[in-house]
């Protein structure tokens, strides 16, 4: 027999839907919350004065959320937390860490707290792990100052630093003032940076905004970094890298290299860097290796969109780096330089020569396509010009200055 409802029974079925439907989403949400936990190191002993040392704290977090079997968060509130040197390290229980960062980490004002240690903030073998928001200062001014007096003074100590790690994300995380690199990605796999912020004085010796080496996978979107050293520096082993949507100024732009420092190393291949606005930085887009033997490459590299203001090198490729001329015999770079493409790169250059091929005479570089490419010098009063050695490859569209391929 087939049964019929009435349109109040059909309602009452409708609100019976509907409540057992929210009842669905406010158990969902429930169970969501029960499964994740959540570690406030200010409840762990850290204090938000930037004087206390809350260096145990932050390492008790994360103990305690790499020992969950539950996805966990560890939560830094307000404030200004002085942390010194303090090690991360996996493997965890899990691989859903978050931290959630509202407050500014700061370094020890002392440099010679961390001068030696090589790391402020180490994480290393972690699988699974994003970092949102927040501010790192690394207080390096002073011993910006100790380096350019003259004195005998510690080395420094990188800011953040990602080893053997994979799966990690960091979203609009800004790093200031670090002793030397702000931040270095080693050895990990799947890495993401995004809106990232990272500021130090266009002065501030060796303070690579970014530094990727034997990594795969790396994407960096949507930052603003301004350093006295490379915005992006790119080392060998790095393979899979994706640079889009950065703003690069000051510094010295964004580099593949130094490469060939070792006789046996690791290539760099398949690397994209689009979209990209460069502000009187030292170089813009720079290949440079070391002029001595090496089994290094460089190799499918694109070049793409890119903007220079008043940039001093905005194309260029230096085969011949060897500071002080030491330990570089004959000057030959063993490094090889293949299929690098530039494509629609616009602007001004502050020197005349504004594309500049330097490649090695053992190894000369193949493959470079230039296509679309117009920068001019002293803000469009004058022709640029452009210079090769041995560099092979070919021009496509509208290039200026015109291409010495």
């Amino acid at each position: 027999m087939a049964l019929t409802l009435s349109s109040h029974s059909t309602l009452g079925v409708a609100s019976l839907l509907f409540i057992s439907f929210h009842i669905a989403i406010i158990s969902s949400q429930a169970a969501i919350a029960a499964t994740a936990d959540e570690y406030d190191v200010v409840s762990l002993g850290a204090k938000p004065d930037g004087v206390t040392d809350s260096t145990r704290a932050f390492v008790a977090a994360w103990l305690a959320a790499c020992s969950s079997k539950k996805p966990a968060t560890i939560s830094v509130p307000p404030g200004r937390f002085l942390v010194g040197g303090a090690t991360f390290s996996g493997p965890c229980k899990n691989n859903a860490i978050r931290w959630r960062i509202q407050g500014v980490i700061t370094a020890p004002a002392d440099y010679n707290v961390l001068g030696n240690v090589g790391t402020w903030l180490l994480f290393q073998h972690v699988d699974g792990m994003s970092i949102s928001g927040g501010i790192l200062d690394g207080r390096g001014a002073a011993l910006w100052a100790c380096k350019a007096s003259g004195k005998n003074c510690p080395s420094g100590a990188t800011t953040i630093l990602f080893s053997n790690s994979r799966n990690i994300v960091v979203r609009k995380l800004t790093s200031l003032n670090s002793q030397l690199f702000h931040i270095v990605i080693n050895g990990c796999q799947n890495v993401r940076l995004q809106g990232m912020k990272v500021f130090a004085s266009g002065e501030s010796p060796n303070t690579d905004g970014v530094h990727v080496q034997l990594s795969s996978g790396v994407t960096i979107m949507s930052s603003k970094i301004g350093t006295g050293d490379d915005c992006v520096s790119v080392g060998a082993g790095t393979t899979n890298l994706w640079i889009e949507n950065v703003a690069c100024g000051p510094g010295h732009g964004i580099s593949i290299g130094s490469l060939g420092k070792d006789l046996e190393e690791a290539g760099v291949e398949n690397v994209t860097v689009k979209n990209v606005v460069f502000g009187g930085t030292q170089n813009g887009l720079r290949i440079k290796s070391w002029g001595r033997p090496s089994t290094g490459f460089a190799k499918n590299i694109l070049f793409q969109h890119a903007i220079m203001s008043n940039v001093k090198n905005p194309i260029v490729i230096d085969q011949n780096y060897c500071p002080n001329n030491i330990n570089c015999p004959g000057q030959f770079s063993g490094v090889k330089i293949s299929d690098v493409t530039y494509q629609d790169i616009h602007g001004t250059s502050a020197t005349e020569v504004a594309v500049k091929f330097d490649c090695s005479p053992k190894n000369p570089c193949t493959g470079i396509r230039i296509e679309d490419v117009k920068i001019t010098y002293r803000n469009d009063q004058q022709p640029a010009q452009a210079s090769c050695v041995n560099a092979g490859g070919l021009a496509f569209g509208l290039v200026q200055p015109s291409s010495c391929l």
